[in-house]
């Protein structure tokens, strides 16, 4: 089960995720990235900081994210990777696709670059 709590940093919208990012996740992950690119976000910080496990469907809603942020010229920056998620960003290649931070506060600054 994942919950998403959202939260505002000025013009930055942060979803906090915690619980298991995988297959049969209802589509929360999707619809609250739709809800920020309705309300005119285009600057979304996903924190995964309490994610205990993410399968191949949770990369892949990732992925569709940044691309639902791309086509709005917003952007998708991750937060707080485990070691186990950043290693599956490497094998994938998609470490290239993803901007990763360790502290919010440079993922919030890296928007104002």
């Amino acid at each position: 089960m994942l919950n998403i709590h959202e939260r505002k940093l000025n013009d930055v919208t942060v979803l906090d995720l915690d619980g298991k990012f995988v297959l049969g996740g209802d589509g929360k992950f999707r619809q609250s990235v739709a809800s920020s690119i309705e309300g005119g976000g285009r600057k979304l910080i996903v924190n995964l900081s309490k994610v205990n496990y993410m399968d191949s469907s949770g990369l892949g809603e990732l992925i569709s994210g940044h691309l639902a942020m791309q086509q709005v010229s917003g952007h998708l920056k991750l937060l707080h990777l485990n070691e186990r998620m950043h290693d599956l960003l490497i094998i994938t290649k998609l470490i290239t696709v993803f901007e990763t931070f360790d502290s919010e506060a440079a993922a919030i600054s890296s928007f104002a670059a």
